[in-house]
């Protein structure tokens, strides 16, 4: 089996210039890493296409992709779609006449024009689209981690419009989460997903479109006093009244703790949800999704296994967001990778521990 380098969460051509891929000397260090492998998988939201029409981000992508497909050279590329990228495989997911099985495979100009568009950036490396994952060797799967969104008891905007969207896209005899394929994952996601890349490529996407709007909305819950608006000081004070609500009204289970533990634990217990749900049957799965990597020194070792004993590990991403922490030993740092070798434990790295960010 080819030696393979997964990494997650690149978020290429964003907006606010937070793909840290165009900083100095960073794109370097994961060429280095490129230096003894055999295979790259981007694993999802390799493209940031809720920040702009996808001419518009690969234009501010083509630097990092041409250099990293002139560095592959005659290596493969394992394009796997994510939640801001889901449009590289919308082409293919209209036109399938069969149900999604765990893995499947398409020449890029198969799945859609921005895959297409993609692979051409990253010429001369043969480039191969697969979804929803893809197995890297005997008992290694990997898929991006969006899926997970449906068992998340964080109660982020996204989370909420997913679970609205669950329960107009299921029959009404089934509650909105409960999926078991996925065809049943893709019915409830993918409305939430084309909704939001309609209002990038109207070029004046919102902040809830992008990401931030969550962001900011956590900072705040986090923060207290000071000399912030009423409105902003009152959030925290109404926002479990809000859960509360939700829950309710049957978008739950959500949970009013805002932390990064809980963000931790409940992205854990969601992807065991997922794989158990998928019936994975893989004594590893790798993700990505939540930008943080893991497992690392001092986490519980129980959070990152699935009840039936599937080790979980997160690639982490390469996307600055200082609301999470940028001290070199934080699991949000950005430059996470996964390598993968044939009868080896997959082996998390952290190319970006010593690099000065920016």
């Amino acid at each position: 089996m080819p030696r393979t380098l997964v990494v997650s969460d690149l978020h290429l051509g964003s907006r606010a210039e937070n793909d840290v891929l165009r900083h100095d000397g960073v794109l370097e260090l994961l060429f280095g890493a490129l230096e003894s492998v055999d295979r790259l998988v981007l694993l999802g939201d390799t493209l940031e296409l809720r920040q702009g029409s996808v001419p518009e981000v690969l234009a501010r992508s083509r630097q990092v992709l041409e250099r990293l497909g002139a560095t592959l050279g005659d290596r493969p590329v394992v394009l796997v779609p994510g939640n801001h990228d889901h449009a590289l495989i919308t082409g293919w997911l209209e036109r399938r006449e069969r149900p999604l099985t765990l893995e499947q495979r398409w020449a890029p100009r198969e799945a859609s024009f921005a895959a297409e568009a993609t692979a051409a950036l990253l010429a001369p490396a043969p480039v191969e689209v697969a979804y929803p994952g893809v197995w890297l060797a005997d008992g290694v799967y990997a898929t991006h981690g969006h899926y997970l969104d449906l068992h998340m008891t964080v109660p982020t905007i996204e989370r909420v419009a997913v679970a609205i969207s669950g329960r107009v896209s299921l029959d009404s005899s089934r509650r909105w989460d409960d999926v078991h394929s996925p065809d049943d994952y893709e019915a409830v996601l993918a409305p939430v997903y084309a909704w939001a890349q309609a209002a990038a490529q109207s070029g004046r996407s919102s902040a809830t479109v992008q990401g931030g709007r969550t962001v900011g909305a956590w900072q705040s819950l986090r923060r207290s006093g000071g000399s912030r608006a009423l409105r902003t000081r009152a959030l925290p004070l109404l926002f479990p009244w809000a859960v509360r609500g939700a829950n309710a009204l049957g978008l739950g289970p959500l949970r009013a703790e805002i932390s990064l533990d809980e963000l931790r634990r409940a992205g854990l217990a969601a992807m065991a949800t997922t794989v158990e749900r998928l019936q994975i049957d893989a004594r590893h799965v790798i993700f990505g999704h939540t930008h943080r990597t893991g497992p690392v020194e001092g986490d519980e070792p129980a959070q990152w296994l699935t009840p039936n004993g599937v080790q979980l590990h997160n690639a982490g991403s390469w996307v600055q967001t200082r609301a999470f922490g940028t001290s070199t030993d934080s699991p949000y740092r950005p430059g996470g990778a996964v390598l993968v070798e044939d009868g080896q434990r997959p082996r998390l790295l952290r190319l970006l521990q010593d690099h000065e960010l920016s």
